[in-house]
């Protein structure tokens, strides 16, 4: 099966993204291209990773002409918002979902393998590798959410809630299983059907209904579309092993902290993820990632 690799992200995570390039060329095999998702006033900057199997492409190409950015002016314009006439204003990190939901349902590929600009490969990667006899890896983690934080807890169930609502699915309101993850798979003609089910339960355009609410996670919306909805298991082959070890939260890391953490991978993890509002510097994460 085809796969590509999809990336969404701007002007603040640039070296992190860069440096997940880096590794991408390096490290890994198996796709046809990597596409690069970002707002219009970010394409100058990161042309300057494209190549011959990277693209970087611009959100006015994937999104409709009703949800456009503007300066926040509660952060004196340092910040984007995206103003809809369909919901509330909507920050950065919603819109890169929609992204890849969008690139999703348009790529000619059958596999998007969707990482974050935050994430690093460490060790040499097959995307073909995701699919076997016709399945596709789909990541999943029943009763997970259950364990986390309450607080976390509460925004993961109601991202829950709202995905059901958005399928159409009477009950469990919510669950608790977790699909998000910062480096997964997913099946391209899913999404499609996941949009054609979107539009026929809220008689709205797919984008237009999932964009009505900052309750968001588009891994989610897909994550309850098979498991509640597609009724084909022929088409995934679930996992709960996350291919990327990541670091949430706490300070940022310096050179024996990412040492060991990048030697602490479990035999199954090809990645790091080093969340960009640690505060990490790049060039600490690209030595002790082997990539200097």
């Amino acid at each position: 099966m085809r796969s590509a690799i999809a990336t969404s992200s701007y002007r603040g995570d640039f070296e992190r993204c860069r440096l997940l390039c880096e590794s991408i060329d390096r490290r890994v095999t198996g796709f046809t291209r990597h596409l690069i998702l970002v707002e219009a006033g970010d394409i100058a900057l990161f042309r300057q990773l494209a190549g011959p199997k990277r693209e970087i492409v611009d959100e006015r190409e994937l999104l409709p002409r009703w949800l456009r950015p503007f300066p926040d002016p509660l952060s004196f314009g340092r910040r984007r918002i995206w103003l809809s006439v369909y919901g509330p204003p909507l920050r950065g990190w919603h819109v890169q979902q929609l992204r890849r939901l969008a690139i999703a349902a348009a790529i000619e590929e059958e596999v998007m393998l969707s990482v974050d600009s935050d994430v690093v490969f460490l060790r040499e990667f097959d995307v073909g590798s995701l699919s076997s006899d016709g399945k596709v890896r789909f990541f999943r983690r029943k009763g997970a959410v259950a364990t986390i934080d309450p607080v976390a807890r509460d925004e993961h169930r109601e991202w829950s809630r709202r995905a059901g609502e958005l399928l159409g699915i009477a009950a469990p309101p919510w669950t608790d299983t977790a699909y998000i993850t910062t480096l997964l798979a997913w099946r391209t003609d899913t999404v499609r059907d996941l949009r054609r089910r979107v539009e026929a339960r809220t008689g709205k355009p797919w984008l237009a209904a999932i964009a009505a609410s900052r309750s968001l996670s588009e891994c989610t919306i897909y994550g309850r579309f098979i498991d509640e909805c597609e009724d084909r298991p022929d088409r995934h082959a679930p996992s709960d092993l996350e291919l990327c070890q990541v670091y949430w939260n706490g300070a940022a890391l310096g050179s024996r902290e990412l040492t060991d953490f990048a030697a602490g991978l479990e035999s199954h993890q090809v990645a790091a993820g080093i969340q960009s509002f640690t505060g990490t510097d790049p060039d600490l994460i690209r030595r002790a990632a082997g990539l200097a």
